[in-house]
């Protein structure tokens, strides 16, 4: 068994992964790719700490263990870049699914047949077009309808979106009118993204407050403390030590930006 082989065999979950993250490569294909990327870097990073080291006088003796150290840490870096791919196509997905499911049911109450009203969902606007044009594609190429909704469900990475598909998917399966499950279904939706719009802005004032505090006041008057104190005491202030404080205050606004940034809903008002 080669190497990429075996990692994939430790690794069950990493045919799934890539198909949820819409990268069409096997399995066996990434672990490869993964290895020779890590190989590469790895490989560069060590032969610049040789020289490093060999300057400097460092300890070389060590090298092959760090390269090892690389080696873990390059690759698990690779294989975590999957997750990062599927969490930004999750976010994608949930900001368009409630305006996707009402484009569906519109057409359903319009009369049109279930079919058609996929096929018109392809075509809409947004992210989750995009799944609705593959359950299309494998009904086209021959595929029972349930079976193309159970396999779009199992791999979307909304968990939103696979609710949807289920309760089409089930709608089917009993037999029953489609439309009164998708709506029931959409009002949860709708309520569940009320439910984060109302944790947001309470974590939104939290946030705030610390940043007027850490961000703003503190700053402020520590520096203009400072200030006084060292003109009492006659120490000598250059603009080097202004400069170094603006860095500093600049890496602390965006960090709170991030912060603001991470914290708001994925949803599409």
């Amino acid at each position: 068994m080669s190497l990429a082989a075996a990692l994939v065999a430790r690794n069950p979950e990493l045919k799934k992964k890539l198909r949820m993250a819409r990268l069409d490569v096997t399995p066996e294909e990434f672990v490869k790719q993964s290895i020779s990327m890590t190989l590469g870097m790895s490989f560069s990073l060590t032969v610049i700490l040789f020289f490093l080291f060999d300057k400097s006088g460092g300890p070389v003796f060590l090298l092959p263990f760090i390269f090892l150290i690389f080696l873990s840490v390059f690759y698990r870096f690779n294989m975590l870049k999957i997750n990062s791919r599927i969490n930004k196509r999750k976010k994608d997905i949930d900001k368009d699914v409630l305006f996707a499911g009402r484009y569906l049911l519109v057409k359903l109450n319009s009369g049109e047949p279930l079919m058609n009203a996929l096929i018109d969902a392809a075509s809409s606007y947004g992210i989750a077009n995009q799944h609705f044009k593959e359950i299309v594609k494998d009904i086209e190429m021959g595929k029972p309808i349930e079976r193309a909704l159970t396999e779009a469900a199992e791999y979307s990475p909304s968990a939103k979106f696979r609710k949807i598909l289920f309760q089409i998917g089930n709608a089917l399966k009993i037999g029953i009118d489609v439309t009164q499950f998708l709506d029931a279904t959409l009002n949860e939706i709708a309520d569940e993204q009320l439910i984060e719009i109302n944790r947001y802005g309470k974590k939104l004032s939290s946030i705030t407050l610390f940043y007027m505090l850490f961000a703003v006041v503190l700053p402020s008057l520590g520096l203009t403390i400072f200030i006084i104190i060292a003109s009492m005491a006659s120490i000598q202030v250059d603009a080097t030590f202004f400069g170094v404080i603006l860095f500093f205050l600049a890496i602390l606004q965006g960090m709170f930006l991030i912060v603001y940034r991470s914290s708001r809903p994925n949803i599409n008002l």
